[in-house]
């Protein structure tokens, strides 16, 4: 027994009651007028922030409970389907306002009967207000719909030879709204029953209760209990096979990869146990995971229940099983609770990332979770100083993205000068009363939205609420200041230390590349060394270094992608054909953006947009959005 047992037993239970307390409100009548207290709640519930990302008005009318009926045409590249909604309603309410990007309306009905609906002007990327009017007492909302056959959520993966199509979505941060009319935003959650329709021969999967096998007449049956948000709803339909890994995880792949996956990911139950023992008790019975098509453009997206990774993470020694525990740790912090806008966006990910090192440091030791947090600093300082020149409020944990796309907020100023913002927390007050704070947090604000405002106040009466330790965090310095406070925690790795003397020796010439620990090192030592290599290595240095190490063969991608982006920015040509090769078959944002950019910077453009036009058509949206403006594209 540990001394965070305790706390994460206790904050366990509450968690368990919060579940309940969900479902009973699920279970109760929206407009049940023999309950006027229970109902008051809900309606005081219904007030929040305001999101600047979403057309919905929930204190007027807000979604809790959605059935969906839908069937996948791969041919037209459409989803045609049925979303109805059980809805709670003001006393004063006169229509519910729904999401929709994309989207062709068919038709609505209010309670059974035939409704009028109006659609507002379309606006960038937030699409258009679906108004239905409503009476006082409306339980159920239909939109009868089909999706465009260019939806940004969805990608669509076409056959090639004997495999066969794929289909996955990607609703974060507001594109639930282009396959579903939903209201989308992170502060209004729901549940959901869902009947899907595929073509024979595929599995559809989503975020909810899942199948373990192929249905031969492509129909399947899903269950959410817990309410999620929009940005949580995620489908999937492809040829895939299943294989358990532990009592509650298993993996998902298409055949080819199903081995690779199994073992690469054989390890998520010790994560998961790790996981509870550090913060209370998992709330969504399961954790599966499903490897997407390469064109996937995350690392991972933590959708409940069944987190979507890419490909890339399979590197045959489990180097980089990191990335699983980030999306598991969202099961608490992002899932359980959720930022309230996406302005609030720090309060999913530097949680997750601090929460993520805990549970490495748990199962791999500290050494190995200092040698994350020392790549993710230098990461950090690199992406401070190159957003403090376009726009210094943008390195703020607090954002302002108000007429912007919430997509330019997801940057490593959330991740990780949030995971140091809390990790100074947490050194400030102690490991053992930081715990106990973070397991009662999670507990006490389980499957509620939380906005930055709220949390410090929250954090001034709980942690902080001495005046010399709340002076020693700063936390004004922190959230609303840009770059990073002088009282940023330092790291301290002695492998990457040695790792960085090393490079020192052997770029000074008073080392040779035969001299190398190269094969002594482990992944996070060889990326390190890559990455900091001069962008004016010499081509005979990288031969060198190439010819040494086949450094362009490796399976890990995450050094074969700080090889390749010191390859454009050395001109070392060799590694052209496998960097050209790597951005055709792979769509992951992460990736592309450097790489890309490293050939704009280096005056290889020719280069950059010959690629470009060649992969573009296998990138997700989300990618395109992004690439289209770093190259100029039209």
């Amino acid at each position: 027994m540990n001394q965070y047992h305790h706390s994460g037993r206790f904050s366990g239970l509450l968690i368990a009651a919060a579940i309940m307390l969900a479902s009973c409100a699920d279970q109760a009548a929206p407009n049940d007028s023999t309950t006027p207290s229970a109902k008051a709640q809900r309606i005081a519930a219904m007030k929040q922030v305001t999101d600047q990302h979403s057309f919905a008005r929930p204190e007027e009318a807000r979604i809790v409970h959605l059935d969906w009926s839908a069937r996948i045409d791969f041919d037209a590249r459409t989803i045609s389907g049925t979303a109805t909604y059980d809805i709670e309603t003001a006393a004063d309410a006169q229509r519910i306002v729904f999401d929709t990007h994309e989207l062709t309306i068919e038709g609505v009905s209010v309670d059974g009967q035939p409704a009028e609906f109006s659609l507002g002007d379309a606006q960038p990327f937030l699409g258009r207000p679906l108004s239905i009017p409503i009476s006082t007492g409306a339980k159920k909302v239909a939109i009868q719909y089909t999706s465009d056959p260019g939806a940004d959520a969805l990608l669509w993966v076409e056959a090639q030879g004997d495999k066969a199509p794929f289909l996955f979505t990607q609703s974060q941060a507001i594109l639930a709204r282009t396959w579903i009319p939903v209201q989308d935003s992170p502060g209004i959650r729901f549940s959901y029953d869902a009947d899907v329709q595929v073509p024979e021969g595929l599995m559809a999967l989503m975020s909810a209760e899942n199948p373990t096998a192929m249905n031969p007449d492509g129909r399947y049956s899903f269950k959410m209990e817990q309410p999620i948000p929009a940005y949580l709803l995620a489908l999937a339909a492809g040829q895939v096979e299943y294989r358990d890994v532990g009592e509650r995880c298993a993996v998902y792949a298409v055949p080819e990869l199903i081995d690779a996956a199994a073992y690469e990911f054989g390890e998520m139950e010790q994560l998961l146990l790790a996981a509870e023992e550090l913060y209370g008790t998992y709330a969504w019975d399961r954790y599966d995971l499903l490897i997407l098509p390469a064109a996937f453009p995350f690392g991972g997206m933590e959708n409940p229940r069944l987190t979507f990774a890419t490909p890339t993470i399979i590197a045959g020694d489990r180097s980089l099983v990191a990335l699983v525990a980030h999306e598991l740790a969202h099961s608490w912090s992002g899932n359980l609770v959720t930022n309230a806008t996406w302005d609030d966006f720090w309060l999913n990910e530097g949680f997750t990332v601090y929460f993520e090192q805990r549970i490495m440091e748990a199962v791999y030791g500290r050494e190995t979770s200092e040698m994350l947090a020392t790549l993710s600093y230098q990461g950090l300082v690199d992406e401070v100083d190159a957003i403090q020149d376009l726009n210094p409020d943008d390195t703020h944990l607090k954002l302002h993205l108000q007429g912007r796309n919430p997509d330019d907020g997801m940057t490593a100023i959330a991740y990780d000068k949030g995971y140091f913002f809390i990790r100074l927390m947490e050194e400030t007050v102690g490991r053992a009363r930081f715990d106990a704070w973070l397991s009662d947090y999670f507990a006490t604000y389980a499957f509620k939205g939380m906005d930055t405002e709220r949390f410090v106040d929250y954090l001034k009466t709980t942690l902080l609420s001495d005046p010399t330790t709340l002076a020693a965090v700063n936390l004004d310095a922190w959230i609303y200041g840009p770059g990073l406070p002088p009282n940023c925690p330092s790291v301290s790795s002695p492998r990457i230390q040695n790792v960085d003397a090393a490079l020192a020796a052997w770029e000074a010439g008073e080392t040779s590349t035969a001299d190398l620990p190269w094969n002594d090192w482990v992944y996070q030592e060889r990326y390190r060394f890559l990455s900091n290599l001069a962008d004016d290595t010499s081509v005979e240095r990288m031969t060198e270094l190439d010819n040494a190490w086949e450094i362009g063969a490796t399976g890990n991608n995450e050094i074969l992608f700080a090889w390749m982006e010191q390859a454009v920015r050395s001109g070392y040509q060799p590694a052209y054909p496998r960097l050209e090769s790597f951005l055709i078959e792979v769509g992951r944002r992460k990736f592309l953006t450097p790489l890309y950019r490293a050939m704009k910077e280096t005056d290889q453009m020719d280069m950059a947009l010959a690629i470009y036009k060649q992969a573009r058509p296998g990138y997700h949206a989300v990618a395109t959005g992004t690439m289209d403006e770093l190259l100029g594209w039209e």
